[in-house]
């Protein structure tokens, strides 16, 4: 049986690592978690003088140092005064050099966001007319390259080492507390606290340079491992170091003194690991929930324990069903996870999906905002992958537990089967025993008349019976070398029989349809269970869907669009009603380009350039993402080519459109319009 079941296992794990290994390569650098919602000059903006500073606002409070900010001239030379001011967390300026040169100038920025991401961008904008420019800005944003490929792969680490060694300790603490004494189970558990311990100093090391230039020798740089000791970031892997040391005491406790109690000893010491253990687990999800999504946002004080409470969930259900499967594959045959434990765990991991449903709930309504979030935006999309993994795992679930029924209405006979079989063997033993001890009896009264004989020769005093003696000798010692050899191939034969036994115990166990089957589901259900892994590991680098959606409703960049330095807004809009004299250019200025009151000017030209007058002209503001509008605006007539409105209403920031409708004859008309970002 074990050998129809080896191909199999192979190819589920080397489809389950293929699977991994492409999410992992589509999962790239960590998305920013910060967007840049605002600046001054806008990107792509042509001013007419040079502005005093530059300002950038951000959706969430963000960390900056001296080179965080910097803009350059078209030459590439720095013309900030290189010291940030922020206001509020999320506006940030800076100085420029005063009497700055026309062209165009590059704005670079690298800072880190409140949940512990780096983020990083640039634009451009130009003072009196764009010109060319020697900036090359890179594509590789913030937390890319070979650094932060190895600050991936240590999430990733952490994440499962956290899962193993959570879900290993509550599966043997709760399900099956024999389990203490297996091997294979220790060593499982054991290998979850040495990755993640691994795992943490690694970031640590590497933290610095990954939210900074992202060299690897700056990952030996003293300083700046100090200058991450003193971030909520670094914090967090400190203390998660201090509470490992803690759940190495808990896992010497539990192997140890645990594994070598009594019963009724056992009970009384599982209340006290049991308290402790879940002590150092919530403080290990802490760890995560006070530096990531969870502790900025919305409704922060609530989050991050309903983020502990989920990553618990986590742990126990995977962690606990990848223990459960090393067990059913890799545990002793005398040894056999007994259908009881695998019923207790059915249940933990019931409790747990309950867990997971509640508190994922409110975090994808937390993280997303609204239901267009779930197809638009990249986090929703993984988020519906993970929905539908967990669906497909609660379903392989269902036919484990019954296989679990099953195999606990099977285990009574089983039972009883081998209650039966260890006692014709003992019976077997007792008659062995007595023929051992019969002759044993035998050679004690040969060897007591041998040692009479000798006594009366000696008292002969004959040289024959000197010789006899000597005789008598050598045989004795040829049989007692004999005898030593007997021994050896006798321990030979127990531990040949030992292991005889150990395989025919394997093979009938492996024999039981009902384990059989259950092996194969708990099997699937692992292999799911390391995809979910996984992606909840990509989710947690990508950037919240309602963050995404709110970068682009209140974005920096619009076609077609500039700004001068008061904020105003200028479209050019080509046109042409096909009549005679019917192509111009349409300028359509919104001043100051803010929520509440604007004022707006409108001018027609020919496409030479020159002014002129047409029947009719209408403007209507449109917002689509709100359903708001149109709003019709009828500007006045003031001159040749210039029509005015003054006191138009701009109900709220975000993507509007401007659509403009000319008319040039009694039956020629067209709408053009163009997108602008106001507020």
């Amino acid at each position: 049986m074990t050998q129809t079941i080896a191909p199999r296992v192979r190819t589920l794990v080397l489809l389950l690592l293929a699977a991994a290994c492409a999410l992992l390569a589509g999962a790239g650098p960590a998305s920013a978690h910060a967007a840049l919602t605002g600046s001054d000059p806008r990107e792509g903006a042509v001013v007419d003088k040079a502005p005093a500073q530059v300002s950038l606002t951000f959706s969430e409070s963000v960390s900056m140092d001296d080179d965080s900010l910097r803009v350059l001239d078209p030459k590439g030379k720095r013309v900030d005064d290189g010291k940030p001011s922020g206001t509020g967390g999320t506006t940030y300026s800076v100085k420029l050099h005063a009497g700055l040169p026309d062209g165009t100038y590059t704005v670079t920025y690298q800072v880190v966001s409140a949940d512990s991401h780096p983020v990083s961008g640039a634009y451009t904008f130009s003072v009196g007319a764009p010109s060319e420019t020697s900036v090359t800005v890179s594509g590789q944003g913030a937390g890319g390259g070979f650094v932060g490929g190895l600050y991936g792969v240590g999430r990733y680490v952490s994440y499962a080492g956290f899962a193993v060694l959570v879900g290993g300790a509550a599966f043997v603490l709760a399900c099956w507390p024999r389990g203490s004494g297996v091997r294979v189970v220790q060593r499982f558990v054991v290998s979850g606290w040495l990755s993640l311990t691994a795992a943490t100093l690694l970031l640590l090391l590497l933290r610095g340079s990954y939210t900074g230039s992202g060299k690897v020798a700056d990952v030996f740089d003293l300083g700046l491992l100090g200058e991450v000791l003193q971030t909520k970031a670094g914090a967090a892997l400190v203390s998660r170091l201090l509470l490992l040391a803690a759940a190495a005491l808990f896992i010497a406790v539990l192997f140890g003194a645990y594994d070598k109690r009594e019963d009724e000893e056992r009970r009384d010491l599982t209340f006290g690991l049991a308290v402790g253990g879940s002590v150092v687990a919530v403080g290990l999800a802490a760890t995560w929930a006070m530096s990531e999504h969870a502790s900025v946002g919305l409704q922060a004080g609530l989050a991050m324990p309903v983020d502990v409470v989920h990553l618990i969930a986590v742990a126990t259900w995977l962690g606990g069903l990848t223990a459960l499967l090393v067990a059913l594959y890799r545990g002793p045959a005398d040894t056999p996870v007994p259908a009881l434990a695998v019923s207790r765990f059915s249940r933990v991991a019931f409790g747990s999906v309950i867990a997971l449903v509640v508190t994922g709930t409110y975090q994808s309504w937390r993280q997303l905002g609204s239901w267009t979030a779930f197809t638009d935006t990249r986090y929703g999309q993984l988020l519906l992958v993970k929905i539908g993994l967990v669906a497909v795992l609660v379903g392989v679930a269902y036919f484990s537990r019954r296989w679990t029924a099953q195999l606990a209405e099977a285990t009574p006979a089983v039972a009883r089967s081998a209650a039966a079989r260890r006692a014709e063997k003992g019976e077997k033993g007792a008659g062995k025993a007595s023929g051992n001890a019969s002759a044993k009896a035998g050679a004690k009264a040969g060897t007591k008349a041998s040692g009479n004989a000798k006594v009366a020769e000696k008292e002969s005093g004959t040289t024959k019976g000197s010789g006899t003696a000597k005789g008598s000798g050598t045989a004795n010692g040829s049989g007692a070398a004999k005898g030593a050899g007997g021994s050896q191939r006798a321990a030979q034969l127990a531990r040949q029989r030992t292991a005889v036994d150990a395989a025919r115990q394997k093979r009938q166990r492996d024999a039981d349809p009902n384990r059989f089957g259950l092996r194969r589901s708990v099997l699937a259900e692992a292999g799911i269970a390391v995809v979910l892994l996984v992606v909840t590991t990509v989710l947690t680098q990508t950037e919240p869907g309602r963050t995404e959606e709110e970068a682009k409703a209140v974005g920096t960049s619009s076609a077609g669009s500039s700004a001068p330095a008061t904020g105003a807004v200028t479209l050019d809009m080509p046109f042409d009603t096909g009549s005679q004299n019917g192509k111009g250019v349409v300028r359509v200025e919104l001043d100051p380009a803010r929520v509440g009151v604007n004022d707006l000017h409108l001018y027609v030209e020919r496409p030479d350039g020159t002014a002129f007058d047409i029947p009719e002209v209408k403007v209507a503001l449109t917002q689509k993402a709100k359903d708001i509008g149109p709003l019709p605006v009828a500007p006045d007539h003031i001159t040749t080519g210039h029509w005015s409105a003054s006191g138009v209403q701009i109900p709220m920031a975000g993507d509007w459109e401007v659509a403009v409708t000319v008319r040039t004859s009694d039956i020629d008309q067209v709408t053009i319009s163009k997108n602008t970002q106001i507020g």
